[in-house]
């Protein structure tokens, strides 16, 4: 998918109250951006902001960092973030950077949960260590996550979806849960807090798949 480019985006973002600029700075010193030892738990990937921001809503003792690689998306979720409905949220964070560097901005377990929502499936063969599930990503979360830590993923591609069951286990994590069909599972559904691309694929019927995965 081709991105336009918006030229207000690098200043809106740049001037938000939410959005750390020198992220690579707070590594270790997250429960100070927040003022509070509360869990961290991050997006990434986030796209537009909506399961971020809903999550956060529903969950103000956890803190929430956003991570998206594009400035022109991630402006749409710092205007989200401006609305009436979530703009008085102080358990959000927003971060501008590509996901391959998490290590460099948050410490040996300094998160507790990743969330991974409809990620780019990037679907050549000479692609798959850039998918986000793989066991090169996987190594990466196992030195942020706290011992148990988990790492919830979406996704409506079910090729992605049996390639991220197979590096799971083969990163040798703990599969806790998974299913091909969220919106019919009666427990993991439970609390389901969706996308915008999880609403958009559920209203064509296309079922989605979710697993969850326990830092070995």
């Amino acid at each position: 998918m081709r991105l336009r480019n918006i030229p207000r985006a690098e200043g809106t973002i740049q001037a938000h109250k939410t959005v750390i600029k020198r992220p690579e700075a707070q590594k270790g010193c997250w429960s100070q951006v927040f003022g509070n030892k509360n869990p961290i738990h991050i997006e990434i990937g986030m796209g537009k902001g909506q399961f971020l921001l809903n999550m956060a809503k529903r969950f103000p003792e956890v803190n929430f960092v956003g991570i998206e690689r594009y400035t022109s998306v991630l402006l749409r979720a710092v205007e989200k973030y401006d609305t009436e409905e979530f703009n008085m949220l102080n358990n959000v964070r927003l971060v501008c950077m590509d996901a391959r560097d998490v290590e460099e901005v948050f410490a040996p377990e300094e998160v507790e949960k990743i969330y991974l929502n409809f990620s780019d499936p990037w679907p050549k063969a000479r692609h798959a260590k850039r998918r986000l599930t793989s066991v090169e990503f996987l190594a990466r979360y196992e030195k942020i996550l706290v011992p148990g830590g988990k790492v919830e993923f979406k996704t409506d591609n079910t090729e992605l979806f049996n390639f991220s069951l197979e590096q799971v286990r083969e990163a040798g994590w703990i599969l806790e849960h998974y299913t091909y069909d969220l919106h019919h599972h009666e427990v993991m559904n439970k609390g389901n807090v969706m996308t915008e691309y999880e609403e958009k694929f559920s209203a064509k019927g296309n079922p989605i798949n979710k697993l969850i995965a326990l830092r070995k």
